[in-house]
């Protein structure tokens, strides 16, 4: 997929997987016209919110790909992403389904491939156990990582875009976890 051709114009590239309903996805694009968009998810019932808003609010900078994760490497080129955005991914509670979760090692070495170097992957869950996995997946699979936080919206951390998910548990008095990771 020719990207530069389909926004129009080369600029920067930063991709969420798993956008859901598109709310994080198109104010961040708001926010940073200067950045081309890319918004995943393999639910088309769900996207659709994400692309008429889009639509509606004029967002030229941001587009949308009905897929899931596993296939990203036959619609992206190698070292094409800036940042990838994970929020409140299925944490796939199950010990069983852990290869399902999108910070899984065979994930992560997709995510590799599709990363310009010393780019990052954002992360932000409600839960514990999931963000855990997490951390020990990115640890051992090379990458750094740096702004942990277990409750983000008691940290200092500045900027954050609120998710539709972040603030159901936010409202409840849960704790929202994040992380950056770099490879």
């Amino acid at each position: 997929m020719d990207l530069d051709e389909w926004f129009g114009r080369k600029a920067p590239l930063f991709l969420e997987i798993g956008c859901g309903k598109g709310r994080f996805a198109c104010e961040a694009a708001k926010q940073n016209p200067e950045i081309n968009f890319l918004a995943v998810e393999k639910s088309g019932n769900v996207i659709v919110e994400g692309c008429e808003t889009a639509k509606r609010e004029c967002i030229s900078n941001l587009r949308f790909i009905k897929c899931g994760a596993e296939y990203l490497e036959k619609y992206l080129k190698d070292k094409s992403v800036d940042r990838i955005f994970l929020n409140f991914s299925c944490p796939f509670p199950k010990a069983a389904y852990a290869s399902h979760r999108l910070t899984h090692k065979n994930f992560l070495e997709i995510y590799k491939k599709l990363l310009k170097k010393g780019a990052e992957i954002h992360q932000k869950t409600d839960n514990m156990h999931f963000f855990e996995f997490s951390i020990e997946e990115f640890s051992q699979s090379g990458f750094a990582l740096k702004n942990v936080t277990f409750d983000l919206h008691n940290s200092d951390f500045e900027g954050n875009i609120v998710t539709e998910y972040e603030k159901r548990f936010s409202d409840l008095g849960q704790p929202i976890y994040r992380l950056e990771a770099w490879f």
